[in-house]
């Protein structure tokens, strides 16, 4: 599998990861996985943040351990700036909007998180913003395109906030099953859009990712 470069200097590199390869090996370690397609020429390699298996888009990636520590304060103290953009069930009303909410773990579901009533062990804060950007219809079913900028990084957060205001990311299987798909979706409608951040020489970077084929589709 080849895999776009979107950016690289002596210490980072930016790609853009599709949609259906995992970021870290599974309990099987049976899958080929980022690391995998990219320590042969990079055999410092560090993951610097993870994107879900079926999330696709722009993801850093650390060359050596020095960077990896550098990127790894930047995430902790939030000043990495993510953007993504998201298809969800139903008709979002608000233009613009925060989600203020902890997030813990699903009681029912090991594999899950859970925002709101239910939830169990340690509750992590968690903000996202959205903004629509449109709002259409697909077969019989209503969908509403969004820009999330997610403020805190916690596991599966965008999937369970929106969970939680009752519009799931389209097509998530684990946060929604059973739900509907807009017609040519065969996959999580979640897409990592840009990231901004300081490169080691202290110089403000950002990286976009393009929109993938299928979300172009259906918004055309």
């Amino acid at each position: 599998m080849k895999i776009k470069i979107l950016y690289e200097d002596a210490n980072i590199l930016a790609i853009d990861k599709p949609s259906g390869i995992l970021v870290h090996p599974d309990e099987h370690g049976s899958e080929k996985t980022i690391l995998d397609l990219f320590i042969k020429k990079y055999p410092k390699l560090e993951i610097a943040h993870r994107l879900d298996r079926e999330t696709s888009g722009v993801m850093l990636l650390a060359k050596n351990q020095k960077a990896h520590e550098f990127l790894k304060k930047q995430f902790q103290a939030r000043t990495v700036k993510k953007v993504y953009n998201a298809i969800v069930s139903g008709l979002v009303k608000q233009e613009h909007g925060f989600i203020d909410k902890p997030i813990g773990r699903s009681p029912r579901d090991f594999r899950r998180h859970l925002a709101g009533r239910g939830a169990r062990g340690q509750m992590r804060a968690a903000i996202t913003e959205y903004k629509v950007l449109n709002r259409f219809t697909s077969g019989k079913d209503k969908y509403t395109y969004l820009e999330v900028m997610p403020k805190t990084g916690r596991t599966h957060q965008i999937r369970v906030h929106m969970k939680f205001i009752n519009h799931p990311v389209a097509c998530d299987s684990l946060y929604n099953p059973g739900g509907t798909c807009p017609k040519g979706f065969e996959r999580l409608a979640l897409h990592a859009k840009s990231i901004e951040f300081e490169n080691l020489k202290n110089k403000k970077i950002k990286i976009e990712s393009p929109l993938p084929k299928e979300f172009k589709e259906v918004l055309k």
